[in-house]
């Protein structure tokens, strides 16, 4: 999640139910997020152990799929509106519908048929579809030019759900931000967002590109393609280690201190390009990468923005590495090369980048575009003397080197377990602190850095269709019932029944009770006696 954020405390491993606020405490943004991340972790184990790994509600089941045939290279799929749940997390495929303007002229707007003119009459536009489809899917960005985008010409092959969740901005939804605060403040909360795509899957990536295989052996193939691909496979650890030379400036910061920044960070390192490690990139940030800049037009490399930062510290200056970022392009989970800032222009609130953005990212106003800044640098007055590696990018990004410290700034450095595979996207977070002088990471009892797999992505699959060819569409969905039943009326045979029951597991209760003249009268006590006898000497006095 690119957000603003001091750290993130919530370990599911640690157990805890709830965060409790105390009288005359500061309130932290990360106790607020880990109350919500409890309160969401709690919700989704329980659907995930009521439901199993996926499922829909019967009669309410989302994402049926249904093969629209076109010219072969256009294939196209129809989704089916709904619930469902992978590994507890509720994906909703309803498509919303429009709302009815109120007509210029005030009056209702009718068509041929007298029906508010959904029909399209009167030049009105017909009413869009009722769900939605493989092309214009809500976060799924396919693109018919591309082929790779292209449902395969072969069959069978496997419709399957990708799931996932991710940080939205104002930068990336203005509706978010409160006006009433004015420009000149900063947005307030963010919100994580649940994305969901429809996607193909080759039968030979199944192993089942021979024969004829049944539901349940299309189900297991995928259930071990799932895990493979969901599987994390890279580790990094953090430390913050001592100074060499002292820094030009040792009076910011005690000499002997490993963390030397002057404030306290949440750096971010992600993975840029994935793959082995002779292949993979990384990029990092000193704030989580939570740094933008909303787009408001392109001119080849002049990138006009709506603002150029609040201050020194989280403002673009010549030399910056930034990434064109929308939102098609964060959906898609791509990695297009960084561009570096060549040129600003204060009073125009404009920048010259070293290149064009990548075909399709940032031309659409409808989605959004901004840039994000990181903070690794060729050369910058930001790393100066911090211990940051000149020159060796590529795309922009660092290469990956595995087994061996790399500094980041300040004393900061990650190391990359040897061996790993990375995937576009995965991030690690590491807190750094002045009061410290070092760097919040788990270590062994000989204070030495664990190795840790990726924060996120956490990305969840779910099998939805085994297309087989035309009008062959096995459903591999699968459906529960509500646990809620009606109670059934009693009648008089079911009430004798019971009244046995009890009356067989308690023995005979009716024995000794003052309301049976039958049974021994209950004992009293010897102070009841007593003032019993007493009162009858004196009645015979």
């Amino acid at each position: 999640m690119h957000a603003d954020l001091s750290r993130l405390t919530h370990r599911p491993e640690r157990h805890y139910s709830a965060v409790v606020a105390q009288q005359g405490r500061v309130q932290l943004d990360a106790d607020a997020n880990e109350q919500t991340a409890i309160q969401l972790f709690q919700a989704r184990t329980l659907a995930a152990d009521l439901i199993g790994p996926h499922g829909g509600p019967r009669g309410a089941t989302g994402f049926r799929i249904a093969l629209r045939g076109g010219s072969r290279e256009l294939d196209d799929l129809v989704i089916g509106g709904g619930r469902y749940y992978v590994d507890g997390i509720l994906c909703d495929a309803t498509r919303p519908q429009p709302g009815v303007p109120v007509p210029a002229h005030g009056t209702a707007d009718t068509g041929k048929d007298g029906k508010d003119g959904k029909d399209g009459g009167d030049g009105e536009p017909a009413a869009p579809p009722a769900t939605w489809t493989y092309w214009d899917q809500p976060d799924g960005f396919r693109d018919p030019e591309r082929p790779g985008d292209r449902l395969p010409t072969a069959f069978p092959y496997l419709v399957y759900l990708k799931v996932w969740e991710r940080l939205v901005t104002a930068a990336e939804d203005p509706a978010l931000r409160e006006v009433a605060l004015g420009s000149a403040l900063p947005d307030t909360a963010a919100r994580a967002k649940v994305v969901w795509q429809v996607l193909p899957l080759s039968a030979a990536a199944l192993g089942l590109d021979t024969g004829n295989p049944t539901v349940d052996e299309v189900r297991a193939a995928f259930a071990r393609w799932a895990e493979r691909a969901a599987a994390p496979g890279s580790r990094l650890a953090a430390r913050s280690e001592h100074p060499g030379p002292a820094d030009d400036e040792p009076c910011l910061v005690a000499p002997d201190a490993r963390y030397r920044g002057p404030e306290n960070q949440l750096y971010r390192v992600e993975v840029h390009d994935g793959g082995s490690a002779k292949d993979a990139t990384f990029k990092w940030s000193r704030e989580n990468g939570s740094v933008t800049f909303p787009v408001d037009g392109l001119d080849g490399t002049w990138v006009e923005l709506a603002t150029l930062g609040s201050d020194d510290k989280l403002d673009l200056d010549v030399g910056d590495l930034v990434e064109f970022v929308d939102t098609g392009y964060t959906s898609r989970g791509e990695a297009e090369p960084l561009l570096r800032v060549e040129e600003v222009d204060l009073p125009g609130r404009r920048v010259r980048l070293s290149g064009e953005p990548a075909p399709g990212v940032g031309r659409r106003p409808e989605l959004h575009p901004f840039l994000r800044r990181w903070d690794h640098h060729e050369s910058s007055r930001r790393t100066s003397g911090r211990g940051a590696r000149d020159g060796r990018l590529r795309h922009g990004a660092l290469p990956v080197e595995e087994g061996g410290w790399l500094p980041l700034e300040d004393g900061v450095e990650v190391w990359f377990a040897p061996g790993g595979s990375y995937r576009t996207g995965d991030f690690w977070l590491i807190p750094a602190r002045t009061a410290t002088g070092g760097v919040e990471w788990p270590t062994d009892p000989a204070r030495r850095p664990l190795l840790q797999y990726p924060s996120g992505i956490a990305v969840h699959f779910a099998p939805l269709a085994w297309i087989a060819g035309e009008q062959t569409e096995p459903d591999l969905r699968l459906a529960f019932r509500p646990l809620a039943a009606s109670i059934p009326a009693a009648d008089d045979a079911a009430l004798a029944a019971e009244e046995e029951a009890r009356a067989a597991e308690s023995g005979d209760a009716s024995y000794g009770s003052p309301y049976d003249a039958s049974g021994p009268a209950p004992s009293r006590s010897q102070t009841t006696a007593a003032a019993e006898a007493a009162v009858d000497e004196e009645g015979t006095a």
